[in-house]
This record gives C-alpha cells, sequence and structure tokens, in this order.
C-alpha cells in the first residue's frame, strides 16, 4: 500500500494557549509532552513497513513551530526515514507569527520546509483580541516582511464573521493581507463548536454571532477584493495567486490516499477513514505501551466514497467533469444526483453544460446548505 500513497500529514498538538473558538486536538501549555510525542511518533511510524516518497507532506496543529525551531528539526528527525519528501515536494508547516523568528526560518530550510501557512485570522487589534488570539497585526508585518526575504511560499488564514467585525474591518483586513503579498489566502467563516469557550459564551449571551445576511456579504467582498488583486478562487474557501494553488489540499479534494500520524490525525485509502485517538495523553501512552491507537473507523460504500468525491469537486471552482467522474468512481454523476443539480441550476446555483458541473458564485456562497441533497 505504501508504495502508492504520496501524501501524508503529522498532526502537532501542542499550543501557547487554546483559542476560544478551537474544537481540534490539541493541549496548550503542556511543553512537558514534547519528549514523549517525539517518542511515541517514532513509534506509530513504525507502522509502515516501507518508506513514503512523498509528493506532499504537511505539519499541521496545534501549532507545530511551538516546538522551536530545534524541536522542529527533531520533528523532522524523527520521521526522516519513514517519510521522504520527493525533491520537488511540497512541505507544508503551519505557524503561529509569535513563533516565526529568523532561526525558525533557518529550521524550515534545514528541514526542506517550502511552504508556511501562517495563522494570521485578523489584522485588527480589536478583532484578534475578539478571537482570543495572542498576537497583534505588529507581529504579522513582522513576520511577512522576514518570510518574504526568506524564499517561502506563504499561506495566510483569515477569519470573517466574528462577533462585532463590520464589512469595512473585513475590507481592510484583506487590503492588508494582499498588501503583505501572500501568496495563497485560506478564508473562513467563525464556526461555533460545541464544546468551546465561544459556544458557551454564545449560550450566556456573552457574544452574539454575526447574522447570515452579513456573513455572506463579508464573505463576497473578500472574494471580490481578492479576484481584483489577482488571486483566483479554486475551492469554496481558497484564493491563490497564480500557481500557488495547496497541492496537499489538492491531494485530499482528489480523494487520493493519504497517511497521517499523531493524535486525532486521521488517514485515507481511498475508501476508509481511519482517525487516532483524539486524547494527547492517550495517544502517548498507548504507543509507549505498543497498544493500537486506532480510535473511529468508517469504511465507506463505492457508492458513499463517489458522494463524497462529488461533493469535494463540487467545493472547487473547476467543478466535476462527468467522465473524469466516472472513470475515478465507476458511477455516473446522474446516477448520483441528477435530481439536485437539476434544481441547482434551476435555482442560479450551478452551471452544467453536460460535460461539467460547476457551482455559480451564489452557490458557493450556501454551499454546505446543499450537500445533504448528495450525501
Amino acid at each position: 500500500m505504501s508504495s502508492c500513497i504520496r501524501h501524508a500529514y503529522v498532526h502537532v498538538p501542542f499550543c501557547r494557549h487554546r483559542c476560544g473558538y478551537c474544537d481540534f486536538t490539541l493541549v496548550a501549555g503542556r511543553d512537558d509532552l514534547f519528549d514523549d510525542y517525539f517518542t511515541a511518533l517514532g513509534v506509530e511510524l513504525k507502522r509502515l513497513s516501507q518508506p513514503i516518497e512523498l509528493d506532499t507532506l504537511y505539519l499541521g496543529g496545534g501549532t507545530p513551530t511551538h516546538l522551536g525551531p530545534d524541536g522542529v528539526k527533531r520533528l523532522f528527525s524523527e520521521f526522516h526515514d519513514a517519510l521522504q519528501p520527493s525533491p520537488v515536494a511540497e512541505v507544508t508547516i503551519e505557524a503561529n507569527p509569535l513563533d516565526v523568528t529568523e532561526a525558525m526560518i533557518e529550521a524550515f530550510h534545514a528541514c526542506g520546509i517550502n511552504r508556511v501557512s501562517l495563522g494570521v485570522q485578523s489584522l485588527n487589534s480589536i478583532t484578534l483580541e475578539k478571537l482570543d488570539r495572542d498576537h497583534r497585526e505588529s507581529d504579522v508585518r513582522r513576520v511577512m516582511d522576514l518570510l518574504r526575504e526568506s524564499d517561502l511560499t506563504v499561506s495566510v488564514d483569515l477569519i470573517i464573521a466574528v462577533p462585532e467585525q463590520t464589512l469595512d474591518l473585513v475590507a481592510r483586513d484583506v487590503e492588508e493581507i494582499i498588501s503583505l503579498c501572500a501568496h495563497h489566502v485560506s478564508v473562513y467563516c467563525l464556526t461555533w463548536e460545541v464544546g468551546t469557550a465561544f459556544w458557551g459564551k454564545r449560550a450566556r449571551g456573552m457574544l452574539t454571532p454575526v447574522v447570515e445576511d452579513l456573513e455572506r456579504e463579508m464573505y463576497e467582498l473578500v472574494i471580490d477584493q481578492l479576484s481584483v488583486a489577482g488571486y483566483q478562487q479554486y475551492e469554496v474557501s481558497n484564493f491563490a495567486q497564480p500557481a500557488m494553488t495547496c497541492r496537499h489540499n489538492e491531494a485530499y479534494w482528489d480523494c487520493r490516499a493519504w497517511e497521517a500520524f499523531g493524535p486525532g490525525a486521521a488517514r485515507f485509502d481511498g475508501r476508509k477513514r481511519t482517525t487516532n485517538v483524539r486524547s494527547v495523553s492517550a495517544w502517548i501512552q498507548k504507543l509507549l505501551n505498543d497498544r493500537n491507537v486506532t480510535g473511529d473507523v468508517d469504511t465507506m460504500t463505492s457508492e458513499g466514497a463517489a458522494r463524497e468525491r462529488l461533493v469535494l469537486g463540487l467545493r472547487r471552482r473547476c467543478g466535476v467533469d462527468r467522465l473524469a467522474f466516472f472513470q475515478a468512481s465507476g458511477f455516473e454523476v446522474d446516477d448520483l444526483a441528477k435530481k439536485p443539480i437539476q434544481e441547482w441550476v434551476a435555482a442560479g446555483f450551478a452551471e452544467d453544460d453536460g460535460r461539467r458541473i460547476r457551482l455559480t458564485r451564489s452557490g458557493m456562497l450556501l454551499s454546505d446548505s446543499l450537500w445533504s441533497a448528495v450525501l
């Protein structure tokens, strides 16, 4: 199996502090677990019967850069024998602006990292405070200046629809990001996850979500500003300068197989998604005692896999080519979703020329509400 897998994800579950909206698998303020994490990761990597040559490697979190420059180098030495990026591989690390220093950039280069995904979220001090972030806009400017001189591809995360955020504040955030020359921008509307601090504050009336119409206006504004500045929207949430798309995410959206390591990490073989236990301490303890760390296993039928492929394809700007879809999945698009597609076209949410189906702009805006008709 490993010889045909060309993509891998490694989850680094450490943060300086947990933001109020976050429900990811992570621990904050537990730097004492670094050593055990590295040891456990080394054990989990033994699952591979042979090394994998990778086209993409993605280090996510948590905050991988919270390990510090030496920790990042140690991370790479831990999986050096098992995960081997090809000379032209895309190697991405997620980074917190506060962690990026000249020493950290030197570590990136030493490890072969060539793409940085920076958790900016906003360049407005009030919005950053609302989001419970620990950096300020001056940190982002400093880091973007450093990265611009470093030859690294830089992707920036932006969160919109933050409580009390206005259209004007969103416009200014996007202007700033364009002026800082990010190569890639991922834009997310704030989500309210059960169990997060934000969920509790909302229930107590301490935080009020942005109304849906304003959220839609914000998203349209982002699309307009970025496209005028030369960024192409190639997926519902993702925008890139020409030739700067994220190859790792494209592997996910193409339903290619990938490997994944770390607590809560999910790997995929084309039909079956296997997710590790989410608890960081349980993941560490099980591996240190040579026990299995499998949490959930989701095995799809061939039809279920085809339906997921259809949704992931429609999230992309290029849409779904009927013939390519049939060749990849064994299913005809129209056998799976003829009626919903006809309804979307009639409502102006999709275009269908008989060969390719793609969502229109208004379809992209409310895409999440369309998928239940396909899945």
